[in-house]
């Protein structure tokens, strides 16, 4: 059986490389009788706003007709933005040497919830210092991770 999430990549991504674009990542969440479904692409030089435009529409379409989702939902194209979320270990590798947050699928020590500095990415384990304490988490294990911006010099 293939999951949703894996129909809606093979349908979202020709599209967002036929742009130009890298299909960053989406995200399918439903309150009730209408849902979000939320795509992020990137490019090397930065994403515009007719980048976005441009993919909308066109996958609005191509969702319209393929109808992968029941029911009503907005479709938002952006880019991941400077606290971009990660879902790939690839990704994740880009921002090694950065901060992130990082919530797990299941409590560890007690808490789900951990934010540090990204030090490694080894095999499929996400590697993360917290106040000097080192974590090794399965990427499997990761709910949620974002990178933390920076502003400023730190």
């Amino acid at each position: 059986m293939v999951r949703r999430d894996d129909r809606l990549k093979a349908l979202i991504e020709p599209v967002v490389t036929a742009f130009g674009c890298e299909l960053w990542g989406l995200e399918f969440s439903a309150a009730g009788r209408h849902g979000l479904l939320r795509v992020y692409i990137d490019k090397p030089d930065g994403i515009g706003i007719q980048d976005c435009e441009r993919v909308s529409r066109q996958l609005g379409s191509l969702l319209d007709v393929e109808n992968p989702i029941a029911g009503e939902y907005t479709l938002e194209v952006s880019s991941p933005g400077l606290d971009r979320p990660l879902y790939e270990l690839d990704q994740f590798r880009q921002f090694v040497g950065s901060d992130i947050n990082l919530r797990l699928r299941t409590a560890f020590e007690g808490r789900r919830k951990f934010q540090g500095r990204l030090v490694a990415v080894e095999k499929d384990e996400i590697v993360i210092v917290v106040d000097d304490h080192e974590y090794l988490f399965p990427h499997a294990g990761v709910e949620r991770a974002s990178v933390v911006p920076q502003f400023g010099n730190k």
